[in-house]
């Protein structure tokens, strides 16, 4: 009877939860996991990646836009001194589009230029991840070949669009 009375008692005396070891342990290799995920996804690049995307799909739609207009018209747009369409980015440019896209940050813009004449266009942008996006004017990251001087994507102008007569 005695020594049922100790075995009972020497069960309430056990504590259940983790020691500290284990704890130390288990949070070390969530730690490792953690950071080879991080280092895997490399999250600036996604969010690069991700920008770029967008500018790619703006300055297609700005193609399309601009393709229109020139069977409206006969010609494209002039360019503006500031290298922008006749429209502000941001603004409605009614009927060709809604709203005209600007650039996804607020360091960069969208260069747009027109030689005299109207019958080409340049479209260009500064892509965040520069030469190693496969569709970069160039793979070292370097400014297209027909960036008008003295226009500033903020960057480097580095992915570049135009009409179909002329290579940007």
């Amino acid at each position: 009877m005695v020594y049922k009375l100790n075995m009972r008692r020497n069960l309430h005396n056990f504590q259940k939860g983790f020691t500290l070891i284990e704890l130390i342990v288990v949070i070390g290799i969530i730690s490792i996991l953690a950071a080879g995920v991080l280092t895997t996804l490399n999250p600036v690049t996604q969010f690069q990646k991700a920008d770029d995307a967008r500018r790619k799909s703006d300055l297609s739609q700005i193609q399309k836009a601009l393709e229109t207009y020139y069977q409206d018209a006969g010609s494209y747009p002039p360019s503006n001194s500031s290298y922008q369409l006749p429209v502000p980015w941001g603004q409605s440019w009614q009927p060709y589009m809604n709203v005209l896209p600007g650039d996804p940050s607020s360091a960069n813009k969208y260069i747009y230029f027109s030689p005299v004449g109207g019958q080409a266009y340049y479209l260009y942008a500064s892509l965040g991840r520069g030469g190693s996006d496969p569709q970069a004017c160039f793979s070292n990251g370097s400014s297209c070949s027909n960036v008008p001087v003295g226009a500033s994507c903020g960057g480097t102008c580095n992915f570049g669009l135009s009409s179909p007569n002329v290579s940007p």
